[in-house]
């Protein structure tokens, strides 16, 4: 019987390797007390409450400005929880990353 609670790879762990941020830099950017097992479960789709949704989100958030520029912030669209977890209330599965042209480039 398939477990409700899991929902599969989360929107999250794409921006995540998109970004190229890790877990340990979500937990050491952290300010609430974030632990690796916590994200590694957001990124694989353990159902999280809210407040930990938020939590996770806050995190990414800051990592991500924290590499970017004084130009780059300026621009950069803060994502909420429901950017990235598909089970999140008002999930938009069609939304498009305002971020786009700020991801780093690779290879």
């Amino acid at each position: 019987m398939e477990d409700p609670r899991e929902h599969g790879p989360q929107p999250l762990d794409t921006l995540m390797e998109t970004w190229g941020v890790t877990n340990h830099e979500l937990v050491d950017t952290s300010t609430e007390q974030l632990n690796h097992k916590q994200v590694q479960k957001a990124r694989k789709g353990r159902q999280l409450t809210l407040p930990m949704m938020q939590k996770v989100c806050r995190a990414l958030n800051i990592t991500v400005w924290n590499r970017l520029s004084k130009a780059q912030k300026e621009i950069y669209f803060e994502y909420m929880h429901r950017h990235l977890f598909n089970y999140a209330k008002n999930h938009e599965p069609d939304f498009i990353d305002p971020n786009m042209d700020l991801f780093p480039r690779r290879g």
